[in-house]
């Protein structure tokens, strides 16, 4: 069973910066995508950034190079660093991982962890 577990959200002011992790398990021997999306009351999920194994990224527009999604590929993890934050960025964030190889087979579809709440606040 492959589970997606977030960590590292947490309420911070204007222009803060916030750290989230997700690390993923399950005997897991290679995850192709992974990434972060955002979802706020009312609105549908929407990408925020994602990287592939051979360390291709995608962001959204909003993201303005404020945010940096990287990988740990041997522990299975991914990490979103976000800086300059605004009350905008208040949002459920999910971690997400699409093509996940566990316990020899392939997956291709897409796996979501349950969200961290991140408040931008003053």
């Amino acid at each position: 069973q492959v589970q997606l577990v977030e960590s590292g959200g947490g309420s911070v002011r204007p222009g803060g910066s916030l750290r989230l992790s997700c690390a993923a398990s399950g005997s897991i021997s290679r995850i192709n995508v992974m990434g972060w999306y955002r979802q706020t009351s009312g609105q549908e999920r929407e990408l925020v950034g994602i990287m592939s194994r051979g360390g291709a990224t995608n962001y959204a527009d909003f993201v303005k190079d404020r945010f940096t999604v990287s990988r740990d590929f041997d522990k299975h993890t991914v990490f979103l660093q976000m800086n300059s934050l605004t009350p905008e960025d208040t949002a459920v964030y999910y971690c997400e991982a699409t093509g996940v190889t566990s316990m020899g087979v392939f997956h291709a579809g897409q796996y979501w962890g349950k969200g961290t709440l991140v408040t931008v606040s003053s």
